[in-house]
């Protein structure tokens, strides 16, 4: 029997995915009490409002967010972010060791990566919303990391960190090349200890946005 494993934080009002940016106002559109007076009695529904930028929670970025050019989310196909074939690669030490927070190429060099999801495992979502995960010492790959990924052909590429790429300054190469090269990313991912190395499928379907570049997803897993 198969098994479905969830890999996606639980987006709250008022919570702080990334340092800077604002944190989503959950609200009542039409409240249940205030929805008894359009519809019959014992009849009551709830429409709920949420403001939020588009890089809350766990999402996933589309060639769009970093290209004017590039694919937004309305353009992705399914086949590229739905049913992948999805491999972890288990960097536990990127975490808790800061000489070790690049993880280097050579932790990929030598899988069939073609075709793959490939989801880094750094366990530094412990540290989820706690002034921890933001300071700066996330784990993350360099350039030459993503690199390797886009030209191994991997469908998508995803982290339990806080940004996939070092952000103690303004460039980032690794967006820039995995989004360059076509590559979804997903970044702030959670329990991926929970999947086996390999031998499972992997989901992380945004809303179908126009000129839309980033958006939560439910990221799960089919374990078989």
């Amino acid at each position: 029997m198969s098994t479905l494993i969830d890999v996606s934080h639980t987006v709250e009002h008022g919570m702080i995915t990334y340092k800077g940016l604002p944190a989503p106002i959950i609200s009542d559109h039409l409240s249940r009490e205030a929805s008894k007076a359009v519809y019959e009695p014992g009849t009551t529904f709830h429409i709920g409002k949420i403001e939020m930028v588009a890089n809350t929670g766990t999402y996933l970025d589309s060639p769009f967010h970093r290209y004017p050019e590039g694919k937004d989310l309305s353009e992705l196909e399914l086949r590229s972010i739905a049913n992948l074939n999805g491999v972890v690669v288990r960097c536990l030490e990127s975490a808790g060791d800061p000489s070790l927070r690049e993880i280097n190429r050579a932790v990929v060099a030598n899988l069939d990566l073609q075709g793959k999801a490939v989801l880094f495992h750094t366990g530094w979502d412990e540290h989820w919303r706690t002034e921890k995960y933001s300071d700066g010492t996330h784990p993350f790959l360099p350039s030459e990391t993503a690199e390797l990924l886009a030209n191994a052909g991997v469908a998508l590429v995803g982290i339990d960190s806080f940004n996939i790429d070092n952000t103690a300054a303004g460039k980032r190469p690794v967006h820039s090349i995995l989004l360059g090269a076509g590559i979804p990313v997903v970044e702030h991912l959670c329990n991926l200890a929970n999947l086996p190395d390999s031998n499972f499928r992997f989901f992380a379907v945004p809303v179908k946005v126009k000129a839309f570049g980033t958006f939560p997803v439910r990221a799960f897993a089919i374990r078989q």
